[in-house]
């Protein structure tokens, strides 16, 4: 285990050099608009000297692979600036402070976030899962595949306009305003949390139920399933310690590598919707003013995210089933 650990870890390196390569790519090549031209305007493109100078104070004179190397932090190893390897992502081209620092604040934020949305998510479609096979062609069985239809129908971020829209207008309710961190007012920060927590798990709820349900209805019919059966084990032992172990398998697959970081990405509109300070604002303030170092660190961190979910995907898999050994 340790060494597939090690080796998958090491797989990582080559995969976050190819993710910066494409971010730099897509920013500093691919994209029509300059920062430059944003923050000079109209009257200013025609003035070389100004553009040349700003240009320079903002650190995107030179070659593009030059950017890139200063970026990295590659070219720190023959006295350029520090980067990336450094753990400096740099300096916002509007504010002047480092993203580092910003991102230390708004990270943990987003990824509580996306990590109750997806808890909320799981509670509630694994066991309605679970239950709509045992329950198969069954009232209740119906019932739960239309919510599942339903849930994976219906935006999540809509649902959330309208909690709001009609909480205000019937209820005279509206969500905190003013952000507490768990450190300092833990009740208060969950209350914040609690809701957009619970709506962004909604949507993800209705895959779940119905590859639960699938999974299960296999599982269950399964020859060691019948001999576990025939042994005279108790339904629950059998369902739990041997079902629903192996049933998971694909479930854990698709939170782990699909759902859990399209969640966490997806937390920038409730970020914007109940006003929480975390990625998602800031990073929809830095692509409105083309801030490139802020833009480059968070999709770095997005994509740090998706890498190392994938692995505590693979890893998870050896503890629900014995019969997997990475060595």
């Amino acid at each position: 285990m340790q060494k597939y650990i090690a080796q998958r870890l090491l797989l990582t390196i080559p995969t976050l050099v190819l993710v910066t390569v494409g971010i730099f790519v897509l920013l500093r090549v691919l994209l029509p608009s300059d920062v430059v031209d944003l923050i000079i305007g109209e009257y200013g493109r025609n003035d070389p000297t100004l553009r040349a100078a700003l240009e320079k104070e903002l650190g995107l004179t030179g070659s593009l692979y030059h950017q890139y190397f200063d970026w990295v932090g590659v070219s720190w190893f023959w006295g350029g600036p520090t980067g990336l390897i450094q753990g400096d992502l740099g300096e916002s081209l509007h504010s002047g402070r480092p993203v580092l620092g910003e991102l230390q604040k708004r990270v943990p934020v987003s990824v509580e976030l996306g990590l109750w949305g997806l808890l909320c998510g799981v509670i509630i479609s694994v066991p309605m899962g679970v239950y709509s096979a045992l329950r198969q062609d069954q009232f209740a069985d119906y019932g739960l595949r239309s919510i599942a239809i339903m849930l994976a129908a219906l935006p999540n971020f809509w649902i959330a306009v309208l909690i709001i829209t009609f909480g205000s207008i019937w209820f005279n309710w509206a969500p905190p305003i003013n952000f507490e961190y768990i450190y300092q007012d833990p009740v208060a920060h969950f209350k914040i949390m609690a809701l957009p927590a619970l709506i962004i798990g909604l949507t993800p709820s209705g895959s779940l139920i119905r590859l639960t349900r699938t999974q299960m209805l296999e599982v269950l019919r399964q020859d060691y399933i019948r001999t576990a059966h025939a042994k005279g084990l108790s339904q629950n032992t059998v369902l739990y310690k041997h079902a629903l172990r192996n049933g998971l398998i694909p479930v854990v697959t698709l939170v782990g590598t699909v759902l859990l970081p399209n969640i966490i990405a997806g937390t920038v509109i409730f970020e914007q919707i109940f006003i929480i300070p975390g990625m998602g604002r800031y990073l929809v303030d830095a692509v409105n003013n083309l801030d490139y170092p802020v833009i480059q660190g968070l999709v770095f961190v997005f994509s740090v995210v998706l890498v190392l979910s994938v692995i505590m995907t693979d890893i998870v898999y050896a503890f629900l089933d014995p019969r997997i050994r990475f060595d």
